[in-house]
Order: C-alpha cells, then structure tokens, then sequence
C-alpha cells in the first residue's frame, strides 16, 4: 500500500496551508514547480530570445510575483494552481521580450501568445513522453503528469536530459540534435537511447 503523502510532499495540504497564511508552506509549494517552469521558459527563451536571458532569474521573478499576489489566487487544485503560475510566467516574458525588443508599454496579446505557447509546451511535455511509454507511477497519478515528467527530467545527468529534451520537446531530429550537442550522430542515438530507461526509472521514484 503506497504512502499517504504529508503536508511536506503533498501540492493540496501544502495549497490549504497556504492559504491559512502558513509563509512557510507557499514556499514549500512553489519550489515544487521550479524544474517545470524552469523547462517552459528555456523553450520561450531558444525561440524568442536567443537565450540572452536565464530561465532561471524568470523562474524567480514569477515566485516573487506569485508571494505578492497569492491573496489574488482562488483556484483550489494543483492544476489550477499551474495554470496561474504559467499566467505570471507569461507576463514574466512577455515583459522580458519587451526589454529586448524596445517596445513601450503592456503588450495584452503578447501575453496571451506567450500563454497559449506555454500551455502548448506543457502538453508537449505530457505528450511527447507518452509517445516513448514513460509516465510516473500510478501513486502520482493525480498529480500534474508534465510536472512529475520534468522533475524526472531534473534529476537526470545533464547530457541525457539535453538529450531528451531536444528529442521530444524541441522535436530535433537527430542530426540537429548532434550539432547542437557537437557530438556524432551515432553518440547522440546512443545517448538517447540511455536517457530513456533512466528517465523512466526517476519517474518511477514519484511516489
């Protein structure tokens, strides 16, 4: 019989404690979407911005916006809770895309371009995984699969995440793949080939 989570692992407990005002807690909460936020803005940021910018520092930027303005926030289930977290991060970037690109002002439909391509990117993760017979374990089935998929990803050495994630969710074919890696082609199939089963193998830890 698998574990009951806790209040420490589990994204309802931890969005109530939350809510009851617990700092802590919404701390807790948002780290547990560090790796999936962090994949989708490095997608955003190959296309639109050549890279001139760290995933990461956006990634912070949003956890910052989403502390001021958590009161704000009504949705009650971890997918509810993603979706508001990929609206701050597309605000986020489409703030960013203006710095870069001299436009003044908000840019409404900028914002909302950059949120359909988030939302596009997070199905392509669930999708793109499934295609290769890789989810995580049916205890973590009520989670958000494309969060567990790119915590997977996370905990992979770095050359087989690149891999995987070039593969399925850039959808490189392989000889692009080994330009953009400088190895052979033949090394980057192999390479890919050796992601696979260990990917599967760190989903199957979520539990």
């Amino acid at each position: 019989m698998p574990p009951t989570p806790d209040a420490g692992s589990d994204p309802a407990q931890l969005l109530q404690l939350a809510r009851d005002s617990e700092q802590a807690a919404l701390g807790r909460l948002l780290e547990r979407y560090r790796n999936y936020l962090e994949l989708l803005a490095r997608l955003q940021i190959g296309r639109r911005l050549q890279c001139k910018v760290d995933g990461s520092d956006l990634v912070q930027e949003t956890f910052l916006e989403a502390h001021r303005h958590f009161g704000r926030f009504q949705g009650k289930t971890e997918a509810t809770f993603v979706a508001w977290l990929r609206q701050i991060l597309a605000a986020r970037l489409a703030k960013m895309v203006r710095r870069y690109t001299a436009t003044q002002g908000r840019d409404v439909r900028l914002e909302r371009s950059l949120l359909d391509e988030l939302e596009q990117s997070s199905r392509a993760l669930d999708r793109g995984f499934q295609a290769s017979q890789l989810s995580p374990s049916e205890h973590a089935a009520r989670r958000e699969q494309a969060v567990l998929l790119a915590d997977g990803l996370g905990r992979l050495p770095g050359d087989y995440r690149e891999v995987l994630i070039l593969r399925h969710l850039e959808g490189l074919p392989f000889p692009a793949i080994a330009r953009r890696m400088d190895r052979s082609v033949d090394r980057v199939k192999k390479l890919w080939a050796r992601a696979l089963p260990r990917l599967r193998g760190a989903l199957g830890d979520e539990t």
